[in-house]
């Protein structure tokens, strides 16, 4: 899983990346008592090569959610729930 946020020119800088745990879930992605400041992020799942690793042919390379950030606001939620040809959303946190 990879979180990007995208500048004023278009293009996307990664700010983090972390692996998901045997649950599927990540820790933290933003730095505990860090904030994300407003603006466009991107937060990529790489299925294509869980999939693979898994043995399986699955419909989705890459998962992206695009969300904006406000000013003031502090909490996000995601959760992305792939099977090798459906994706389901899931309410979760982005911490």
């Amino acid at each position: 899983m990879r979180l990007q946020r995208q500048n004023s020119s278009g293009n996307w800088t990664t700010l983090s990346s972390a692996l998901t745990d045997e649950d599927g879930r990540c820790g933290e992605l933003v730095p505990e008592g860090a904030s994300l400041a407003a603006g466009a992020y991107r937060l990529s799942f790489d299925t294509g090569n869980y999939f693979a690793a898994c043995g399986v042919d699955g419909l989705y390379p890459v998962v992206e959610i695009l969300f904006r950030v406000r000013s003031g606001e502090t909490h996000f939620s995601y959760s992305v729930a792939a099977e090798s040809e459906r994706l389901h959303h899931v309410p979760g946190k982005l911490r």
